[in-house]
């Protein structure tokens, strides 16, 4: 690789060729290919640290989860009205303290009676009614699942929990649902457990981005009579071959429901691929589990009160506003070159 001849025919035959990473490395002597080899092999156990590192911090999280939970506690008896948080505990600035408090100010110079009047008649319910639905009504991703019938159930929802995996067992979260007594189901509380990998895959060890859901699994919803929303009766009429009568009858069918989230699509386990539809499902089930768990459970509150999907909105428009400015910035560099260059 010394000798300035072959050097200058290796350069000769690079520069013949379209230049693709793919085409590039063809080009390049046994020699460099087994060094790249090598170069992948080191690769590969790079990626077996870094699960190693996704795995101690699974353990990182199931530490501070204990850490928070005291304060989730606290939140849910808030939302519940089983506790009525002090004076000091309700006391927030916001961003809009001095306009609002001039306005009020202003306000009650003009219509203190009024005011007193309808302060006396203000409705003082139980904790903050409704709090985990209209969570489910402020996000989009979670609206899509809720039908109508599926809204009176949701009302009765006092919580949401996320539980980690223990020490030495198998990476994986479990959601549980904790609903009050309802008219709908007996069970205190709905869980879905989803089970993760964090290794590389023996195929495609170049393809690990970190732990990743493998598959999960629902619960048995114990329904009261007559109240079960994930099925449906329908009507059939039936001809008899021979005799020609007809009868009606009916059966029970599968029904859109934000319910069926806990009777969940099986990942495949036997080798065999799942067709585009299943796949699209179960990466659907995979995302909103992830969601609750680092989005809704974490910040409810801002999901509640709407802040944290403006964050998200503007961090999305945000990112679009980038390319944009980016595409304007390449087009720019295009007329440069146009007008150093006119042939081009």
């Amino acid at each position: 690789m010394q000798n300035p001849r072959v050097l200058a025919a290796l350069q000769e035959r690079l520069d013949s060729v379209p230049h693709t990473p793919s085409s590039y490395i063809e080009t390049l002597p046994k020699a460099v290919k087994r060094r790249i080899n090598a170069l992948k092999q080191l690769q590969v156990r790079c990626a077996h640290i870094e699960a190693k590192f996704y795995e101690e911090v699974h353990d990182l999280e199931r530490k501070y989860a204990a850490l928070y939970q005291p304060l989730f506690d606290k939140r849910r008896e808030f939302i519940t009205g089983d506790v009525e948080p002090t004076d000091a505990e309700s006391e927030w600035h916001s961003e809009n303290e001095e306009e609002e408090k001039l306005a009020g100010d202003m306000k009650n110079k003009v219509v203190i009676t009024e005011k007193e009047a309808a302060t006396a008649e203000e409705p003082n319910p139980k904790g903050i009614p409704e709090f985990w639905f209209t969570i489910f009504r402020n996000v989009d991703m979670l609206s899509e699942l809720v039908q109508e019938y599926d809204e009176p159930i949701l009302k009765h929802l006092q919580d949401i929990k996320v539980k980690f995996s223990d020490p030495g067992q198998p990476m994986s979260f479990v959601l549980e649902f904790h609903f009050e007594p309802n008219d709908y189901f007996t069970n205190s509380v709905l869980t879905k457990t989803y089970k993760m990998k964090s290794e590389p895959d023996k195929a495609d060890p170049f393809s690990f981005e970190g732990p990743e859901i493998v598959d999960c699994d629902g619960c048995t919803i114990d329904w009261k009579k007559g109240k079960n929303v994930t099925v449906k009766t329908i009507k059939k009429k039936q001809k008899h071959k021979g005799r020609g009568t007809v009868r009606t009858i009916t059966k029970q069918v599968p029904n859109e429901s934000f319910f069926n989230f806990f009777n969940p699509l099986k990942a495949s386990g036997d080798g065999e691929s799942l067709d585009e539809d299943s796949e699209f499902t179960l990466a659907s089930d995979f995302e909103i589990g992830h969601f609750f768990r680092e989005r809704i459970v974490p910040r409810a509150v801002l999901y509640f009160t709407g802040e944290a999907i403006e964050d998200d909105d503007n961090f999305e428009e945000g990112e679009e506003g980038e390319e944009e400015e980016l595409e304007g910035d390449e087009e720019g560099e295009d007329e440069d070159d146009a007008e150093i260059n006119p042939k081009v």
